[in-house]
């Protein structure tokens, strides 16, 4: 920590497994972190009290603005959502305040259209943080993976549209339990099982037989049993990429790191698509900022 800088407030990333915790100066400079797996699923309702007072005893006794599942019915307190297209001042002005805890949550964002409904809860601090930020510009395709991956239009400085994905846990489940249980222990990484399936995922394939054919091809000697789980992972990477209309010649801008990052950056570019990699973590910590400006 600078030893100039000065603790003002704590920006808490609460997800629905794990937890990160920013200590922060007024001007935004992110001082301390601190990851650890107290999400929302390891707390119980009158938890969080006695939660949020040993944050403070551990990063500092300051006021907290918090993002994501903490804000659900499964979470805390409900803050909740408020409709698309919605901006940075529009999340500070519906936030929750728990002023006996000192405690603000943001809300998430919904869409509701006569064909489908959606929500999230923290991806659109990171997407309107990036904006702000001047990381992407306003008006931009924005990608999320992760359990469920996020697609996210901005117009402006609003996000307008958007659209979850079940990809990631959709491969948890095939993988944990059914009929391919027990075949996609192998590793996941790009070569050619993967880059193969991510060609059967692309377009408008019958995903459910495709994923029964992972097991055909295996029993019949088509795709290595060492090979199965990167073909089941690029055939839901290239379905849930191939969804996009019109990615050819667009611009991905993609809040995500590691592996997952790596595999959705190939499978856009193999459709024609452009990727910018962005830091989630810069994205989240700009969006909060804003907010808090805006509250204060």
């Amino acid at each position: 920590m600078p030893s100039d800088a000065t603790p003002a407030y704590l920006a808490i990333d609460w997800g629905t497994t794990n937890r990160r915790i920013y200590v922060m100066a007024d001007d935004g400079t992110m001082l301390d972190t601190v990851r650890d797996d107290r999400g929302v699923l390891a707390m119980a309702a009158g938890d969080y009290a006695a939660e949020i007072a040993a944050i403070r005893a551990r990063m500092g006794d300051l006021p907290i603005v918090a993002a994501g599942m903490v804000g659900s019915t499964r979470g805390w307190r409900e803050a909740a959502y408020v409709p698309a297209p919605a901006d940075l001042a529009l999340l500070a002005a519906a936030a929750t305040r728990i002023d006996e805890h000192r405690v603000t949550i943001v809300p998430g964002v919904s869409l509701l259209t006569d064909a489908r409904a959606d929500v999230m809860r923290g991806e659109e601090v990171q997407v309107l943080g990036a904006i702000a930020a001047g990381l992407a510009p306003a008006g931009a395709l924005f990608a999320q993976p992760g359990t469920h991956n996020k697609w996210v239009r901005t117009t402006g400085t609003r996000i307008t549209d958007f659209s979850t994905t079940m990809t990631g846990e959709l491969f948890a489940l095939v993988k944990g339990h059914g009929i391919l249980a027990g075949m996609l222990d192998g590793p996941v990484a790009d070569g050619t099982a993967f880059r193969d399936g991510l060609a059967r995922g692309d377009g408008a394939c019958d995903l459910t037989a495709a994923l029964f054919g992972v097991r055909a091809s295996v029993l019949l000697g088509r795709i290595a049993p060492h090979d199965a789980a990167a073909y089941a992972s690029g055939l839901l990477i290239g379905s849930d990429i191939g969804a996009v209309p019109d990615m050819g010649g667009q611009t991905v801008h993609l809040l995500s790191g590691g592996l997952l990052a790596d595999l959705y950056t190939i499978g856009i570019e193999q459709r024609g698509g452009r990727v910018v990699a962005l830091d989630s973590h810069a994205g989240f910590l700009a969006g909060l900022h804003a907010i808090r400006e805006h509250l204060s």
